[in-house]
């Protein structure tokens, strides 16, 4: 057999899939000769097979570095379940069971080994390396072991040294779902990548619709919603504990079954609550962004983001929970301008040392300008996300709610002299601030802090009262991307020479808005895909869906991970009555067919022969 066939063949046999997808070949050929890997793909793609096929056909063990308890669970699990030998080793574990869990690996009983990186500094991990052969060390959440990543975690400065004081240097294969090209070059040399084979399989998720609203009434509008999406699964993700209480409570008064999630909670209370989302007791999860890194949970339907996250990393990170079966899911962000404000405190007051330099502050607020850019932009929702990741993509998508809205181009020349106007006065009286402030100023604001620096008293005070703020912003933002205006340190708005075009020239100025909107309408639209799908037979759907949960309470874990709803619903369209039928459904491989097959095909064979027993109508 060759090695392609032998590839191939461990693909079907533990992870139930034909062929590979986008990139997963290529890495995993880079690993089996030896090279190191940098690889940055979006969630869902399946980053776990590009290390856990290699190291199936590797001699020795892989050891993965993975940032979470909860994550480790899940692909321990879910290895199990495929018939892979794996373990985790990490603080949930008692002494004794730590104890055993070490002897068992020096005994050769696991060929994969999750552990956090703190684990890598401890003195009886350190020991396992002289009396096992690691092979490769397969290092998830990437991005961690940057300081300018979405989490920066310490621990992870030291698996280059880790891997240095094994006997043998092993292969490190790095792995993210999202990475600038700064981060990328941090994965890189802070974890000593020699050569490494590089590879972006492209930051696209075209399952996912993108949607940005601004609502009266947040609390609402979650509401309506959540409801719209019919008993589907998903996550609400709030800045701050008080709006998650918030959330969760409004949910169950509507009689939405919600749980909650957040650093206040006792730590039993947060496993406990996180256990009900995962094994579908309760379909809706309000949460900080604490939550969710590295849940495999694959039947998420939709992310609404309560309040705007800090960057465009972590809101396409989280985002990028939903749809993870490849299913249609619906990604929303709620944005309120008092949001912008919560980001900033944040970024001022971190207890982090390494986040007190100005160099620091800078680099976050020029991505906090970027997320506000993103929820206030009449552009392309999909393009905007792939062009911050330096990507190429078509200026429309059709679906994203920009796009669903429609376009319309105004002349602005006059409300741009306005702007750039105000700004230049406040620079006579020595003020150098940002676009809040100086939208404060030409909408009206009675904000103390105007009063304070005598803004009220300008000539430009009040002269856009009868436009929006959100607009007044959105032009902001397109004289700075035409270069009329720049921003400095902390975001300050300076004028440019440009500025003389507009202001004393005689230039004119049209930029494009989105079209407003009154009912976000094609957000509850998408989420139709995988009704439709569990339509083709939704009473089968449903007694195979039931059949998982008996056998994951058997097993003791998560429903997804005997099988995916994907793999259900294909078990629907093809409705095999033998094993051979069953091997070809999407998602069952020999080993799960081996376990469950005979179980579900006697069900499929069961339930058509009822429906051939029914009279007909």
């Amino acid at each position: 057999m060759t090695r392609e066939e032998h590839k191939l063949a461990l693909l079907k046999k533990y992870f139930g899939h034909e062929s590979f997808r986008k990139g997963q070949a290529g890495i995993t050929d880079a690993i089996l000769d030896g090279r190191d890997v940098a690889a940055i793909m979006p969630t869902g793609a399946g980053k776990s097979i590009c290390y856990q096929l290699p190291s199936l056909m590797l001699g020795g063990v892989t050891v993965v570095v993975s940032p979470l308890i909860s994550l480790m669970k899940d692909q321990v699990n879910a290895l199990l379940q495929a018939g892979i030998p794996a373990a985790y080793i990490n603080s949930s574990l008692t002494p004794p069971q730590m104890d055993m869990a070490i002897s068992r690996a020096r005994q050769g009983a696991y060929k994969i080994i999750y552990v956090a990186p703190e684990r890598l500094e401890t003195q009886s991990f350190r020991d396992l390396g002289s009396f096992i052969d690691i092979t490769m060390i397969a290092v998830d959440e990437a991005h961690c072991v940057s300081q300018w990543g979405q989490d920066f975690r310490p621990s992870y400065l030291n698996i280059r040294e880790y891997a240095a004081s094994l006997p043998r240097r092993p292969i490190i294969a790095a792995f993210t779902a999202t990475a600038t090209d700064a981060v990328k070059r941090d994965i890189i040399t802070m974890l000593g990548l020699r050569d490494p084979y590089c590879i972006t399989t492209g930051f696209d998720r075209d399952n996912l619709y993108y949607a940005v609203s601004e609502p009266k009434d947040k609390l609402a509008e979650t509401v309506r919603l959540i409801k719209s999406y019919d008993g589907q699964s998903g996550i609400v993700y709030c800045s701050t504990r008080k709006n998650v209480e918030l959330v969760c409570d409004e949910l169950n008064a509507q009689g939405i079954p919600c749980t909650r999630y957040h650093a206040g909670l006792p730590d039993e209370e947060r496993r406990r609550n996180q256990d009900d989302f995962i094994y579908d007791r309760v379909r809706v999860m309000a949460a900080t962004n604490a939550f969710g890194m590295g849940i495999d949970k694959s039947n998420i339907s939709f992310v609404i983001h309560y309040n705007m996250p800090k960057n465009i990393e972590s809101y396409y990170q989280e985002a990028g929970r939903a749809g993870r079966d490849g299913s249609e899911a619906v990604c929303t962000l709620l944005f309120a301008r008092k949001d912008v404000q919560t980001c900033k405190f944040f970024i001022e007051n971190s207890n982090d040392e390494n986040e007190q330099s100005e160099e620091f502050k800078r680099r976050e607020y020029r991505r906090l300008d970027a997320m506000v850019r993103y929820c206030t932009s009449p552009d392309c929702l999909r393009h905007s996300i792939l062009t911050y990741f330096g990507e190429q993509s078509a200026d429309m998508c059709a679906k994203c709610s920009n796009c669903a809205s429609g376009f319309v181009s105004e002349d602005v020349t006059v409300a741009a002299q306005k702007i750039l106007s105000c700004v230049y006065r406040l620079a006579q009286k020595d003020l150098r601030m940002g676009e809040v402030f100086v939208t404060d100023v030409l909408t009206g604001s009675k904000a103390k802090k105007i009063k304070d620096f005598g803004a009220d008293k300008l000539s430009t005070y009040g002269i856009m009262a009868d436009t929006g703020r959100l607009k007044v912003r959105a032009i902001i933002n397109g004289l700075c991307d035409r270069g009329y205006l720049r921003r400095g340190d902390f975001e300050v708005l300076i004028l440019t020479a440009k500025a003389r075009e507009l202001l004393f020239e005689g230039k004119q100025l049209s930029m494009t808005f989105k079209k407003s909107t009154a009912e976000d309408k094609p957000q509850a639209a998408k989420l139709t895909s995988r009704q439709e799908r569990i339509a083709e037979d939704p009473e089968l759907f449903d007694k195979l869906r039931a059949l998982r949960t008996e056998l994951a309470s058997e097993a003791g874990v998560p429903a997804y991970i005997i099988f995916s709803d994907a793999a259900l619903i294909d078990m629907c369209r093809v409705k095999p009555r033998d094993m051979d039928d069953f091997l070809t459904v999407s998602g069952v491989g020999s080993v799960k067919a081996e376990r469950y097959g005979e179980k579900f095909t006697a069900a499929i064979r069961g339930y058509l022969a009822d429906k051939a027993s029914e009279p007909a109508v």
